[in-house]
């Protein structure tokens, strides 16, 4: 692979990241994170003679880098992180430390035996002061031995619940000296006298992050694409019971039950995919814009992708397994794909930033948006629809229970249905908080105590960047039976969120109890709309068979012939009479 990256001259780490995904087929490897992630962070976070030094050995893969943020106590709370990155101006080096058990770095990926450098996440203390979280490049391995250097302890974290292949590593540091210009130092610097030169931003530091956490959104549309894939083809082969008495078994796809597992997951799917290239060309604009001195969009990038990496990745997660058990007891089978897919994608709930973390940092953005409108200032981006909490003044009511009329027909419409519960939540959230606020005279109890009304929030907010996203398709896509396929997609999308989250509709004044019934039935509606395109529809997503990796979601629909085929190569099949029975069945049975 790494010698097509050459031939192909493939060095942005987009395009990296897409070309790793095809050719390793979303399986994990060690040089992931040495591609998706120690690449990218020297070209976004380090000076152009940091790049010097070490893009082109990092390309070339005399130096196989890692990214040690995670610590053993550690995860998603940066600020808490407890390696420590002293500064000794009279050596002009940092001192890195692992001072307590719990700060030994902890799960990164390609650490455990492949990598000989890191970029290792530390607390930087100069002139006596501590000045946050940084980032520094860290040999930990000799090269051309690979043993670890002094005052390094390296090592692999053992077995998990998947991802089989990639070395989860653990480091630890004692004293250990690096340079002073090993710091990337783009945003932030220490001088050789130890002054800190502080960034524009603190969260320019979290560049790589965010980066990555775009990149789940549009991850967690392919997982569950496959996944959809896998289910509705099975589906259609697969033939069981009886819908009329003496009839032929008919396709379990036609089953109202079994469209209404699917049907919304691909719908979700679609969505989702339309969300991720957002994601991807608001985050390079907005990256484009801060190299260019513009960092107001900032906050909300920060957010946006922490919500929807969040949202995203628990919908998918949620799905795929309901994917599998939807194919029965042979999507239990490796044979399937299902398990892999599961097993593989489930850690992005956790890495990059635990979800509900995440979903409480969006919070933030949310709260903070919401004050400043209830100060009368503007707020712009995918939160303006808190502009309109302003009338509340002279207006008693709140901005959700303001009379609409919602047609659930129409996407345009069902977009703003949406904007109305966000809006809701978040009022509701803020409000609590403050109450809390008043009660206990204390920011951050309060903030705890109101927590779950806070990830409500951040949930309906990202819920309504979707739907809105998807709606906003609709109107790029020019041919009609395409349009009108995509129309249901897009309504069955919104109508089947709204179904399960129907108190929020009601509780609001929203929809009416009529409404609600309407929504139910007009969601059954669509799965039979949906049912003869469905096949085609996950054909669109065009996974060739060996990306797939699935016998039940073979594009050919040849099954059993090959679950047959599957089976046989069992490495327990290589003998008619296994050892086993010679070993221990066969004594035993001879003492009856």
């Amino acid at each position: 692979m790494v010698v097509k990256l050459r031939e192909y001259g493939i060095a942005d780490p987009d395009e990296i990241y897409w070309f790793k995904s095809s050719i390793h087929r979303g399986r994990p490897e060690p040089l992931d994170l040495h591609l998706g992630m120690f690449l990218p962070t020297l070209l976004t976070q380090a000076t152009l003679e940091q790049q010097d030094r070490f893009f082109m050995p990092a390309w070339n893969l005399e130096i196989i880098g890692t990214y040690a943020q995670t610590e053993m106590g550690h995860g998603t709370h940066l600020r808490g992180l407890e390696t420590t990155a002293t500064y000794d101006p009279a050596t002009q080096e940092f001192i890195l430390n692992s001072p307590t058990v719990t700060s030994i770095k902890w799960w990164p990926g390609g650490l455990g035996k492949t990598s000989n450098y890191a970029i290792v996440l530390a607390q930087l203390y100069t002139q006596g002061q501590c000045k946050g979280l940084h980032a520094f490049i860290v040999p930990i391995r000799q090269l051309g031995t690979h043993d670890p250097l002094p005052g390094i302890t390296v090592g692999d974290i053992g077995p998990k619940f998947g991802y089989d292949e990639m070395d989860n590593g653990y480091l630890k540091m004692d004293n250990f000296r690096i340079p002073r210009d090993n710091m990337l130092m783009k945003y932030a610097k220490v001088e050789p006298d130890g002054t800190y030169v502080k960034p524009l931003s603190d969260k320019l530091t979290y560049g790589t992050m965010v980066f990555i956490r775009s990149h789940i959104v549009g991850d967690s549309a392919r997982s569950l694409s496959r996944a959809c894939t896998i289910a509705i083809r099975y589906s259609s082969v697969r033939h069981q019971s009886e819908l009329k008495p003496g009839e032929p078994e008919p396709q379990i796809l036609d089953y109202q039950t079994q469209q209404y597992k699917l049907f919304p997951l691909l719908a979700t799917a679609y969505a989702f995919h339309f969300v991720g290239a957002y994601m991807k060309q608001t985050y390079h604009r907005i990256t484009g814009d801060i190299n260019q001195g513009d960092l107001s969009e900032l906050p909300e990038l920060h957010a946006l992708t922490a919500g929807l990496k969040a949202f995203t990745s628990w919908t998918a997660n949620a799905g795929i397994e309901e994917c599998r058990m939807a194919c029965g007891g042979h999507g239990y089978s490796r044979c399937s794909g299902l398990p892999d897919i599961y097993v593989t994608f489930t850690p992005s709930c956790t890495y990059e930033g635990e979800n509900t973390v995440m979903m409480l940092q969006t919070a933030r953005f949310l709260i903070k948006s919401y004050t400043q409108v209830s100060s009368g200032q503007l707020v712009s981006g995918m939160v303006s629809y808190l502009n309109d909490l302003s009338g509340q003044h002279i207006q008693p009511q709140q901005v959700a229970a303001r009379p609409t009329t919602v047609h659930i027909n129409d996407p345009a419409s069902l977009v703003e249905a949406y904007k109305l519960r966000a809006s809701r939540l978040v009022e509701a959230a803020a409000k609590n908080l403050q109450a809390e606020l008043n009660r206990r005279k204390n920011q951050e109890d309060a903030w705890n105590r109101t927590s779950v009304d806070l990830v409500r929030a951040s949930e309906a907010h990202c819920h309504y960047v979707v739907v809105k996203l998807f709606t906003t398709q609709l109107s790029e896509i020019n041919d009609a039976a395409v349009h009108a396929v995509m129309n249901n997609l897009c309504l069955l999308y919104a109508l089947y969120g709204i179904s399960k989250h129907t108190g929020d509709f009601l509780q609001a004044g929203i929809l009416t109890d009529a409404q609600v019934t309407q929504v139910y039935q007009r969601v059954k509606e669509l799965l039979a709309a949906i049912r003869p395109n469905a096949v085609a529809l996950v054909d669109a997503f065009d996974f060739h068979d060996n990306h797939l990796g699935s016998v039940l979601g073979r594009y050919d629909g040849n099954i059993y012939e090959n679950m047959f085929e599957w089976a046989k190569k069992s490495p327990l099949n290589k003998t008619e009479v296994h050892e086993s029975f010679h070993k221990h069945l066969k004594p035993m049975q001879s003492k009856l």
